[in-house]
């Protein structure tokens, strides 16, 4: 467990555009798993996720760059699924893409840092609850905290993280040219953190 209390503590260390910065990068990395869900199931309008990602790593190096957050909010509200009406897993990825990014709307407009930070802990849940899904039945429940931990996507999603957190870290005050390289990457990777690829 020190490993993750040393995480959080290095992530709550860091400053509120560090913070925003890592963030959106989650957010962005959880993408294409409302992408795919939207494009199966014929519900929602993915584009208003990608503008608003587009925004939001703009606002990051454009100081002029004002965001409506009641409009934002409002226009996610009118793309988020309700799991009761799906009968497919992807709906659960979906719908905590677009919490995620209400959740940092939020943050940003009531400037409360710490829900920044749990965008991190939405990130990992989505994994964990994608494992367990796609765990054997018949697990007794150590055997599936054990299943889940140890998983390769939980793995990939725990290093992604972590050098994510490096990389911001390493940037006190992050520039546009790092901004955009950082967007750039994630977005040509295209891989989600349960890894669903569009490409």
């Amino acid at each position: 467990m020190n490993v993750k209390a040393g995480f959080f503590k290095r992530l709550k260390a860091l400053s509120l555009p560090q913070k925003k910065l890592f963030a959106v990068a989650l957010c962005q990395r959880m993408l294409p798993n409302y992408q795919l869900f939207a494009e199966v199931c014929h519900f929602g309008n993915p584009a208003v996720l990608e503008t608003l990602l587009q925004l939001l790593w703009q606002s990051l190096y454009d100081n002029k760059l004002k965001l409506n957050i009641e409009l934002q909010l409002a226009k996610l509200e009118e793309n988020t699924p309700e799991p009761e009406n799906f009968d497919v897993y992807g709906v659960y990825p979906a719908l905590d893409a677009v919490v995620a990014l209400s959740s940092l709307l939020g943050a940003l407009e009531s400037k409360v840092e710490d829900d920044i930070i749990n965008i991190s802990k939405l990130s990992s849940a989505t994994v964990a609850n994608y494992i367990e899904a796609i765990a054997p039945d018949e697990m007794t429940e150590q055997q599936l905290e054990d299943f889940v931990f140890d998983h390769e996507v939980m793995q990939e999603e725990r290093q992604l993280q972590e050098s994510l957190l490096t990389i911001v870290e390493e940037q006190p005050q992050p520039d546009a040219v790092f901004i955009k390289e950082l967007r750039k990457e994630i977005v040509a990777n295209g891989v989600s953190n349960i890894g669903i690829s569009l490409n």
